[in-house]
């Protein structure tokens, strides 16, 4: 089989996401066969680090050989059960510590992250309507993004998304996005933020952000203290607060999870992505036993939270969460990325000196680099995602933001490799 074949049997049947499928009338899909580490291999042998985890979920590398093992161990005992009447002893061990590690005390689960934050805009709707009270309303920050089903969609802020489905998008509040990383901007936002708490908070069931990084909203950053504020914001106007750490989390902020930064504890805690390692779809919802009472009740109350999945609880996504958690514990993944942040650190400095770079960013094992001067249609990033793959890296830029978010596993030497092909494309623009 070769690369060509495949991809003309792919183009026949199959409608790829996130792509203008026309585009590969000229640029060919890449087909994989296997991956191993930080490399995926295509069908002719050719090699490319995986810059971005594929959608930044891929913690531990591919093929793993531990977590290999412990989804193969749970192959051999149970797929998958109804995850109504019955559980599972994989899925207990998780909940048990996710519940430890976030010091919330119930999990609810889904199978992807836009579910995981429908499930957290109704929950927490749903706690008020049970208490007597009608809130329609949720809050998001200005350039946000939380998933594409409606509900996600919904409380994000990508233009053309909003534009497109805008007349069966529920109604939202946005606020404004800290500017930048500093304290001073952090202050600033949270003022905003107050004064729509004060006009309408009777109407807000809760606040969702990402917290310190909008990831696909071109990976901007701010400073922990407007989380700190907004948090107590909450607290004090009855609001919810909803941490969608859906691809911050496990790590990527360079504490295991983004909220410990600013030393809060979210009422929701939206986890997936890097939940099962990169291995396969699960999501959950965290949140406290003050929620999950008020939908305690006997048959007849009608107060019984209203969502399902059929592959909720699934027991072989559940073993692979599990052996990712294994890993963090075990090998002490916190301490030793931090050697690995600082040196990313030291490489993206290079791109400083480049006239075309505007700014050069980065919140742990994420680092971005955002470029200037280029039209949306001139396609940068796509130009520097074809040059890198033939140097064997695949990138795959926002707009003009190129970023990096490796397996944590990726080697100093493919740290090199990674970002000096970027930086030598950058620099000859």
């Amino acid at each position: 089989m070769t690369n060509q074949e495949l991809m003309q049997r792919d183009l026949k049947h199959i409608w790829h996401p996130c792509t203008q499928m026309k585009d590969h009338e000229a640029i060919p899909i890449i087909p994989i066969k296997r991956a191993k580490g930080v490399y995926v291999y295509d069908f002719e042998d050719n090699r490319y680090i995986d810059s971005i985890s594929s959608w930044w979920v891929n913690l531990f590398g591919h093929s793993n050989e531990y977590i290999n093992t412990k989804i193969n161990e749970q192959l051999q005992q149970l797929e998958h059960v109804i995850f109504a009447g019955f559980t599972h002893e994989q899925i207990v061990k998780l909940s048990e510590r996710l519940c430890h590690f976030t010091g919330l005390e119930k999990c609810f689960y889904a199978d992807n992250g836009s579910s995981a934050i429908e499930v957290a805009l109704k929950m927490s709707f749903h706690y008020f309507k049970n208490k007597g009270e009608t809130r329609p309303y949720f809050v998001s920050l200005t350039n946000s993004y939380h998933g594409e089903t409606l509900g996600a969609l919904s409380v994000g802020d990508v233009e053309l998304y909003k534009e497109t489905y805008k007349e069966i998008m529920i109604h939202t509040l946005q606020t404004p996005v800290p500017k930048d990383r500093t304290e001073e901007t952090a202050i600033q936002a949270a003022q905003e933020l107050e004064k729509l708490f004060e006009q309408r908070h009777k109407e807000i069931s809760a606040f969702i952000v990402e917290p310190l990084v909008q990831c696909a909203g071109y990976m901007h950053m701010y400073h922990p203290l407007f989380l700190k504020l907004a948090k107590e914001l909450c607290e004090k106007y009855d609001i919810f607060f909803i941490a969608d750490e859906i691809a911050v989390g496990f790590g990527r902020t360079g504490t295991l999870f983004a909220c410990e930064q600013a030393g809060i504890k979210p009422d929701f805690m939206c986890l997936s992505k890097g939940l099962t390692g990169g291995y396969l779809p699960l999501s959950v919802v965290l949140t406290s036993d003050r929620v999950y009472e008020m939908f305690y009740c006997d048959y007849n109350e009608y107060k019984a939270f209203l969502h399902s999945h059929s592959y909720t609880g699934n027991a072989l996504a559940c073993a692979a969460a599990n052996a990712t958690l294994d890993i963090f514990e075990n090998d002490d993944v916190i301490t030793k990325n931090r050697i690995k942040i600082d040196y990313i650190a030291q490489k993206i400095a290079a791109f400083r000196e480049l006239p075309c770079v505007k700014d050069v960013r980065q919140r742990g094992m994420i680092a971005a680099i955002e470029l200037q001067g280029y039209k949306p249609q001139e396609r940068i990033g796509l130009r520097i995602n074809q040059e890198a793959l033939k140097r064997g890296v695949f990138v795959r830029p926002l707009g003009n933001v190129i970023y990096f978010m490796p397996p944590y596993v990726i080697t100093f030497d493919e740290i090199d490799m990674m970002i000096d092909s970027v930086y030598d494309i950058v620099k000859s623009l």
